[in-house]
């Protein structure tokens, strides 16, 4: 059995997308929380593309910048679109990867981010069956709009690809549409690339069409029009509208493939989770929840409104309460957070601790059990087993050159409204009493104190 044929991918990612009124490029703007281009890429390679050639133009450097931080950056190959000269241009920029390389060639769009991998490799699948030199994804649709329109003959092959610009009247009641998506023959691209780029650009546009690949197609072998199923799966993004509309496609795939895992949503449509989170089964997310970037979260835990957890791991049987904000922590079986705690970079909580609302932790460890009810700031600390935290607890880690260190022992209680000065040791099983500032060591189960003595000034109110 003769392996399957390689495919390449060449992505258009050069323009600016002046309709998104944007500094930023088009390609760049996210669909939750990963740029277009990114998940364009992402689909490619899950639909088994050797390589990925993305065509740059404006913000070259940034794009580039991006892509070669991702895991897969040795599988792309760049191309660079100096002056844009319509899409035929764009792919001829690519011109270089053709000769000698992958037997097919998929063109796709950096600004079609919800096209993805598994139904990407049905159309290989079913283009590569089809034997043609030239294969393209279509849709059909209520109100096809300004899109290019598919001509097909009598007998339903596909003739040709009418820009809105180009088309008759007749042409434009046409319903099948072009989603500028492609599978081609590499040795006939070539030629053909060179053919269209050897003749006047001769349409509305000034500008070399790519679409004029299916009319020297139908003349060699014939073109096969493979029309999507759902025809959101080939939405571009122009504007903010069709990027939030994109978004809420995405936001609704991924969330019901998290539902058929065992994933409680109170409300899926508005619940984020993006791209690269894993979440264990009887997870509970309540509304307004956005999980980011690496986040994992174990089986049983609840997340509820407002909570905001981005590249942070949550073990099982954590209550994440409303309109907590957590970055780069971790939190450990049984723990409670919030509400309206902050866990940032290097929190790490242990097993059955509670960190009570506007507590913030900052590259501290709680060991198990231990707790800060409320009002407190733990930075640069290690706070033993069981030690209390009392509410208005400071630790003083920064004095104005270096971060220092707080320890504070297993079961000790730190009364409320303390000032921690580090670096300071609070010792196992230790006290400290409310209103102190501790610059000195405290030993164990002793009592720390520092504060002035009370004086009562007896008939003070009573004075003229």
């Amino acid at each position: 059995m003769s392996p399957p044929p390689s495919i390449q991918a060449v992505i258009l990612a050069a323009g600016l997308g002046t309709r998104m009124r944007s500094k930023t490029i088009k390609v760049l703007h996210p669909i939750l929380g990963t740029p277009m281009i990114g998940h364009v890429v992402q689909s490619a390679l899950d639909a088994g593309c050797q390589r990925v050639i993305p065509v740059l133009g404006h913000q070259r450097q940034r794009v580039q910048r991006w892509l070669d931080a991702r895991p897969y950056a040795d599988r792309l190959h760049y191309a660079f679109q100096d002056e844009q000269k319509g899409t035929a241009h764009a792919v001829w920029s690519a011109r270089e990867f053709f000769e000698g390389q992958a037997e097919y060639t998929a063109i796709l769009c950096g600004d079609v981010p919800n096209m993805d991998g598994p139904s990407l490799r049905n159309f290989f699948a079913a283009a590569l069956d089809s034997a043609s030199p030239v294969s393209l994804v279509t849709a059909v649709l209520d109100d096809p709009s300004r899109y290019g329109r598919i001509v097909r003959s009598r007998d339903g092959d596909v003739r040709a690809i009418v820009e809105y610009a180009d088309a008759t009247q007749e042409q434009r009641r046409i319903d099948e549409i072009n989603a500028g998506i492609y599978l081609v023959r590499t040795s006939f691209l070539a030629d053909a690339l060179s053919t269209i780029m050897n003749r006047p650009a001769d349409n509305a546009q000034n500008e070399f069409y790519l679409t004029d690949l299916v009319e020297l197609g139908a003349r060699d072998g014939g073109v096969f029009g493979w029309a999507v199923d759902d025809p959101a799966l080939i939405q571009g993004v122009n504007t903010r509208a069709d990027l939030a509309n994109a978004t809420a496609f995405a936001r609704h795939r991924i969330n019901h493939r998290w539902m058929l895992e065992g994933v409680t949503f109170l409300d899926p449509a508005n619940t984020f989770v993006e791209l690269g989170v894993e979440l264990a089964n009887d997870v509970t997310l309540y509304p307004g929840v956005h999980l980011e970037g690496a986040t994992r979260v174990g089986s049983g835990t609840i997340i509820e409104t407002g909570c905001v957890v981005r590249d942070s791991h949550l073990g099982e049987d954590v209550h994440l309460k409303a309109n907590s904000y957590l970055s780069e922590a971790h939190v450990d079986d049984g723990s409670a957070i919030g509400p309206c705690a902050h866990l940032r970079p290097g929190a790490d909580i242990g097993k059955h601790c509670k960190v009570g609302n506007f507590v913030e932790v900052k590259k501290a460890r709680l060991d198990d059990g231990a707790k800060a009810g409320h009002l407190s700031y733990l930075g640069d600390a290690h706070i033993g087993k069981q030690a209390n935290i009392g509410a208005g607890t400071i630790t003083c880690n920064y004095d104005g050159e270096q971060k220092s260190k707080t320890e504070i022992g297993e079961g000790a209680f730190i009364g409320s409204n303390t000032a921690l000065v580090a670096p300071v040791r609070i010792e196992q099983g230790a006290y400290v009493g409310a209103g102190s500032v501790i610059t000195d060591d405290v030993p164990p189960r002793s009592l720390g104190i520092a504060r002035g003595r009370q004086r009562n000034i007896e008939g003070w109110a009573d004075k003229d």
